[in-house]
């Protein structure tokens, strides 16, 4: 059966969520603060910079420049977006920290600036330490494929930030990096990449527009769009590490379980809680991905290609609550509006009548389908184990 093809109003700002007009953290606060992961002793540097593509799991502030004039961008701009740790919104679609950062502090490096909002503030002579060109809201494929779902009058995606155009903003920052190939090649091959997590987004806009089905058909295109993206980064840019993560378990988001609710009891997981349909095309997506790399390792074998996983760490968060310190209420969100699992499609974090939890290292659901800074704080930990 198809679903409605206008977008509800909940994916539009669980899209949009991380876009959001504040300031970046000074570069003092960046470059001195290190913290120490769950069983990770502090570790010697072994990257000189960070260069990142992603969605809102990765986006430290780059929303705001390309989107921020929309409307449903006005949540993330306010509290309590950044209270647990800058004390303001940055741009994060967390109260805190986001697993890119908590890597750069583990290895060493300064906080990834985001590309856009740093270049209109500095121009592009500060990003020889890394950049961060994540987008919260993107897919891995390009805007234009989206459009067959258009309702009358509008758009059903009007965002422009995919996996392919974050490649050319890298393309262009790549010529004020260095001023040889030389020297470009010595830098890129002592650079950490992030690619991802890419297909989330995908997925959740293809879901609202029509068959579960369908939606799964989308998962090889996708992940060999994500694929092609590394290959580049490899063969053109000379990329010597990157990390490529896989998709959370979206069946377990709040938002989708509130959304796209099974009147069967056996579409749930009853180990989880969580939809098993959603989630069995997240499973796919990671494992067509993780076998999309182990192809580019054997075409590339001076390169290293790092499967980051994003799905297990999240499902052992669920399952084992308690262990990781988090309450019972494990899909409730920690912000949100009045309704089942504290989410509402009407009221949102940082709006009138919305609802915090007195303490967020406490849930693993921060906003929406978005973690806490104390759930990418575990999951960090263990893609640290992956990269050092």
């Amino acid at each position: 059966m198809r679903r409605k093809q206008l977008l509800p109003p909940w994916l539009l700002v669980v899209l949009f969520l991380s876009w959001s007009s504040a300031a970046p953290v000074p570069a003092s606060s960046t470059t001195t603060t290190t913290t120490t992961l769950p069983g990770q002793m502090r570790r010697r540097r072994y990257y000189d910079s960070i260069f990142s593509l992603g969605d809102s799991y990765a986006d430290t502030g780059n929303g705001p420049v390309v989107f921020g004039w929309h409307a449903l961008a006005s949540p993330v701009m306010r509290p309590p977006y950044g209270s647990t740790f800058f004390g303001r919104p940055t741009g994060r679609n967390c109260d805190g920290r986001l697993v890119i950062d908590f890597l750069a502090e583990s290895l060493g490096l300064p906080l990834v600036p985001p590309f856009l909002q740093a270049q209109a503030r500095h121009g592009t002579g500060s990003f020889r330490r890394g950049a961060n060109f994540a987008v919260g809201g993107a897919t891995a494929l390009d805007a234009s494929f989206f459009h067959r779902w258009d309702p009358p009058g509008g758009s059903v995606f009007p965002l422009n930030a995919s996996l392919g155009v974050q490649l050319q903003w890298f393309q262009s920052l790549k010529r004020s990096l260095c001023a040889t190939p030389k020297g470009c090649d010595r830098l890129l091959r002592r650079s950490l990449f992030f690619v991802g997590a890419f297909g989330a987004n995908d997925y959740l806009l293809a879901m609202a527009a029509t068959s579960l089905e369908q939606v799964g058909s989308l998962v090889p295109a996708v992940v060999r769009t994500i694929s092609a993206a590394v290959e580049r980064l490899i063969v053109e840019h000379g990329a010597a590490t990157v990390v490529v993560p896989g998709v959370i378990p979206v069946g377990c988001a709040p938002p989708v379980l509130a959304t796209f609710a099974d009147p069967d009891p056996a579409g749930y997981d009853p180990r989880t809680g969580c939809l098993r349909s959603i989630n069995e095309v997240a499973t796919r997506h990671n494992a067509l991905l993780q076998d999309g790399l182990r192809e580019l390792r054997a075409r590339h074998a001076a390169a290293t290609v790092v499967y980051a996983d994003f799905f297990g760490p999240v499902i052992d968060m669920v399952t084992s609550p308690a262990k990781f310190g988090f309450d019972e209420d494990v899909l409730t969100l920690c912000c949100g509006g009045p309704g089942r699992f504290n989410y509402n499609r009407h009221v949102f974090c940082g709006d009138p009548g919305a609802s915090e939890c007195k303490d967020p290292s406490a849930r693993l659901f921060w906003d929406g389908v978005h973690l806490t800074e104390a759930a990418y704080r575990y999951v960090a930990a263990g893609w640290l184990s992956a990269i050092t």
